[in-house]
């Protein structure tokens, strides 16, 4: 839609508009009387409101605005400042004109209206004629005029389809304990969405703490809008010509995460609960001696004197620091939960420390605000409050000093038995006092703040991993975060999968799932499936609720075992890919799960329901995830070719293809040109695995890059350097593959590099440095067959790929090889 016919639409409106305005219960924000120009920002006052405009970067766009005149602002969200733009600003009587090198922002004076473009005229997103922004009572609305066809996707942690077209959402941070898959809100807040038009998307993140409201052509087939109960209209505008580059460009705002310690990209298995000492010894030996790799357990509330946070339960834990300490040294990390609510009791010296140094929200009499959580009736810390977030910090060391690696932070939406936390209760908010309406979506995010600065700061130069259920947008700066108590039912798999490929499209990249289900049983057949699908999960953690049956690999079978066993291998042996990815998240903040619409925005098939599901893990592997009873399923196969993981068979795109589905075998394909790194089989990341990466290169028809990366695993020396990076690139036009010239101070683990060939043909003329080599011929299985277990049947057989490979000393300086 060109930009003169917007003027037309917004003539047509304006004459109605003025009529009703007058009598209105509904306040406008009515025409521009006032502009004035300052650089980047244009502050300009209107007939209702004052609005504030400030170029961020040439691509960035942040608007303010409110019935009164703007204050000084800060947010938990957003960490950057503007940046120095080139920016030219005109204006007339009828509109003023702003234009960067990326996009053209135009502002209609009577009425106010505002309407991206691109710098050809392209409308990107504009206000819906004649509704813009108005306000009733305190709650202010952003109204959008809706685009043909157009696809809304991200917004975080929610539920339903993929595209959000048609639906509405509310972003209140909610205890949801078995949710429903179509249930809204649930635990965390991400208000940030990109919409996709036309060739086109742009991210819009609205940054207000007070419960918001997204409609995406709910009720209406005229607008999408954004809205909040109370505060400022408060939002950035993002343009982009690619959505990894508007992930990108919001994390620049927001935060990008740091690097977590290796073992928690390991399996982690967990229960609510596992009590005493002796079953977790039980567990951490059987995941031993059944060689399933694993690198984490993690206690449950169970653990703890009676609920009580920062205590042990005397009697099943006679001796925490020893066990942990037995735990460490057979490659285990032991992740503990902490919940915010502190309980009364004298005598307890968490609570007393937390009176003396008077740091709980209040109600405005003085008082502390008392609500009742698993331990009795709590009081809260205000995580707002600067001093809040340090005593936190300081009572952490304890678990520090007991040899503690995680901290998994839950109830912290924060939830209270009643679930209606009343809104007189005070905060500081860092020294401006606010309400609990304003101030509940962030607490959350403050509570893993704190958590991650005072672990950091009591773990001596080892990274803490941090874990949460609620959040705000720029959670991935603290936390990984999981979607919650889910069911294990069919459906909420793979919800769990929509969740999470959500969270990535919204900036983070370190998600996960409870998987097998926390509330009820599944089937040997949804497990399965489940174990599969979490390992291609950025967070793998197995967990399951009090009273319902075991949920370790072990507990379904021989078979499920030996499924879930496979998987689990595959995934230890994909880590140096996976730890790669990680890395690249922490320069991009694109996601490990990568839903299609980010590197296929404009194929609507990845938007159709029956593919929604599917998302590359990393940027190689294509994952279709299916749940455990289907027998029979469709698959979409994006542009380019496509490799059988398991088989090497080559598919082609821009195709759909019908499949026998087998519980043994998840469909996954490799994306032509994919370079995929891999190490030798370990039982943990505390194992080091042989002195050989395997360099795994798949033959296409476009150029790629892949940035591979080491570092010890553990500490914050890579924030000095001491790391190993390079970069390898796939040139298809030159037939190359290329390793760059090591960077950083760090050493590799591994000696030597095996090139392994897939889809090179049977004798490709391989010339290593312009010099020609002589290449192996390999067979290459991922999986060991399942045993048939009727004694009179035949073994079924190994399934994998003839490739040729060729071992290279792994130097740090440059070299080729070519094809």
């Amino acid at each position: 839609m060109k930009l003169n016919r917007c003027i037309a639409i917004t003539v047509v409106f304006t004459a109605c508009a003025q009529l009703l305005s007058a009598q209105s219960p509904i306040k406008q924000v009515g025409k521009v009387t006032a502009v004035a120009v300052n650089n980047q920002d244009i502050d300009i006052t209107t007939e209702n409101a004052f609005v504030k405009l400030t170029v961020y970067s040439p691509n960035i766009i942040r608007f303010r605005m409110d019935k009164q005149k703007l204050a000084t602002d800060f947010s938990y969200a957003v960490i950057s400042e503007p940046v120095k733009t080139k920016v030219n600003i005109t204006q007339n009587n009828d509109e003023i004109n702003l234009t960067t090198d990326s996009l053209k922002v135009n502002i209609r004076k009577n009425p106010y209206q505002v309407t991206f473009s691109t710098l050809s005229g392209e409308v990107i997103n504009q206000d819906e004629a004649g509704l813009t922004t108005s306000w009733v009572n305190e709650s202010v609305t952003t109204y959008k005029h809706m685009q043909d066809n157009e696809h809304f996707i991200g917004l975080g942690e929610k539920t339903g389809p993929l595209d959000r077209k048609g639906n509405a959402y509310t972003h209140w941070n909610s205890d949801t304990y078995a949710y429903t898959t179509g249930q809204d809100p649930i635990y965390s807040t991400i208000p940030f969405y990109i919409g996709v038009h036309h060739n086109v998307q742009y991210g819009i993140f609205f940054d207000n703490t007070w419960q918001s409201d997204f409609n995406f052509g709910a009720s209406n087939n005229r607008f999408s809008s954004f809205g909040a109960k109370g505060g400022e209209m408060n939002y950035y505008f993002v343009y982009n010509s690619h959505i990894a580059d508007i992930i990108r460009s919001y994390t620049s705002l927001t935060g990008l995460m740091k690097l977590p310690p290796l073992w928690s990209l390991g399996y982690q298995q967990n229960r609510y609960s596992y009590y005493p000492e002796a079953e977790v010894m039980r567990i951490a030996e059987t995941l031993r001696e059944k060689k399933i790799p694993a690198d984490g357990i993690t206690l449950d509330i169970h653990y703890m004197d009676k609920y009580k946070v920062f205590t042990w339960d005397a009697n099943r834990f006679p001796d925490p620091t020893a066990m942990i300490k037995k735990l460490n040294n057979t490659g285990f990390k032991v992740t503990l939960i902490v919940d915010p609510g502190i309980k009364e009791e004298k005598g307890y010296g968490v609570y007393e420390r937390g009176l003396k140094e008077d740091i709980f929200a209040k109600y405005p009499d003085g008082t502390n605000y008392t609500g009742q959580v698993w331990p009795g009736w709590c009081n809260f810390p205000d995580f707002t409050n600067p001093k809040g977030r340090a005593w936190w910090g300081l009572e952490l060391k304890k678990y520090a000093a007991e040899g503690v690696s995680g901290i998994w932070n839950d109830m912290n939406e924060f939830s209270t038995w009643g679930q209606k936390a009343p809104d007189n209760i005070l905060f500081n908010f860092e020294g401006k006092m606010a309400s609990h309406p304003q101030i509940h979506n962030v607490y959350g995010l403050e509570m893993i703040r704190a958590s991650y600065e005072g672990f950091k700061a009591a773990r001596d130069n080892k990274r803490p991993f941090i874990l949460t259920r609620s959040g705000y947008a720029g959670l991935q700066r603290y936390a990984a975060i999981w979607t919650g108590d889910n069911r294990a039912e069919n459906d909420h798999m793979l919800l769990g999968v929509r969740l999470m490929n959500s969270l990535g499209l919204s900036g983070v990249p370190f998600a996960g799932m409870d998987i097998g289900g926390f509330t009820g049983g599944a089937s040997p057949s949804l497990y399965a499936r489940w174990m599969q699908i979490g390992a291609f999960n950025p967070y793998m953690r197995n967990h399951s609720g009090i009273n319902s049956k075991a949920s370790e690999p072990w507990a379904y079978g021989e078979e499920v075992l030996e499924i879930t066993r496979n998987y689990i291998n595959l995934r230890y042996r994909l880590l140096p890919y996976l730890y790669s990815s990680f890395y690249d998240a922490t320069q991009t903040g694109n996601p490990i799960m990568r839903s299609l619409t980010i590197d296929y925005t404009h194929d609507e098939n990845v938007y159709n329901g029956q593919y929604e599901n599917q998302y590359m893990f990393g940027k190689a592997f294509l994952v279709f995830p299916f749940d455990g009873v289907t027998n029979y399923g469709k698959l979409y196969f994006p542009a380019g070719k496509w490799y059988n993981l398991y088989n090497g068979q080559v598919q082609q795109g821009n195709q759909k293809v019908a499949l026998d589905l087998g519980i043994s075998q998840l469909p996954v394909y490799v994306k032509e040109s994919s370079i995929i790194p891999m190490q030798s089989q370990i039982q943990t990341t505390a194992e080091k695995p042989t002195d050989t990466l395997y360099v795994h290169v798949y033959k296409g028809d476009v150029n790629n890059k892949f940035v591979y990366y080491e570092d010890d695993g553990e500490s914050f020396d890579y924030e000095k350097g001491d790391f190993y990076k390079r970069v390898i690139t796939y040139d298809a036009a030159k037939k190359a593959i290329s390793f760059a010239k090591v960077e950083g101070s760090g050493k590799s683990k591994f000696n030597n590099i095996k090139l392994l060939l897939h889809g090179f043909g049977d004798n490709p003329a391989i010339k290593l440095n312009g010099k020609q080599s002589k290449v192996e011929n390999s067979f290459e299985a991922l999986m060991t067959p399942i045993s048939r277990f009727d004694p009179t049947g035949l073994s079924n057989p190994v399934e994998g790929e003839k490739v040729k490979s060729l071992l290279i000393k792994n130097t740090s300086g440059q070299f080729s090889i070519s094809y």
